[in-house]
């Protein structure tokens, strides 16, 4: 079973993607602060994880750098996916540049939330 780590410290948000790729199959985890991604990151086989980029203790962007960094073999390899409601294209340079894989935009749209599920989902 897949398992999807989500990121965001807007707790609507984790719960209602929760409840989507539950009902999708996949298995979650939550975090709601970069820190907190890193230790689930630490504890858990993760295959993707949804980050949200602007977030208190450890923002997305530096989290990501930290788990590329892991003593893991699978640190390079897990897909993440940032989201965020800064649509310019400097931030999303800086998202790629920290080491993500993809780029979306809040509020997510559904059709570009499967879409980017789907290029990872047998990684």
């Amino acid at each position: 079973m897949h398992t999807i780590l989500i990121c965001d410290d807007d707790r609507d948000i984790v719960s209602a993607l929760d409840i989507y790729l539950a009902s999708e199959g996949y298995r979650t985890l939550k975090a709601y602060n970069g820190l907190e991604a890193i230790q689930a990151v630490e504890r858990n086989e993760v295959h993707l994880i949804l980050m949200d980029i602007m977030m208190p203790v450890m923002d997305g962007l530096e989290a990501t750098r930290e788990i590329r960094t892991m003593n893991r073999s699978d640190a390079s390899a897990v897909a993440i996916i940032a989201m965020t409601a800064n649509a310019f294209a400097e931030d999303k340079s800086k998202a790629l540049k920290a080491g993500m894989d993809e780029y979306l935009t809040k509020p997510l749209e559904s059709e570009k939330l499967i879409r980017a599920l789907s290029r990872y989902k047998y990684n």
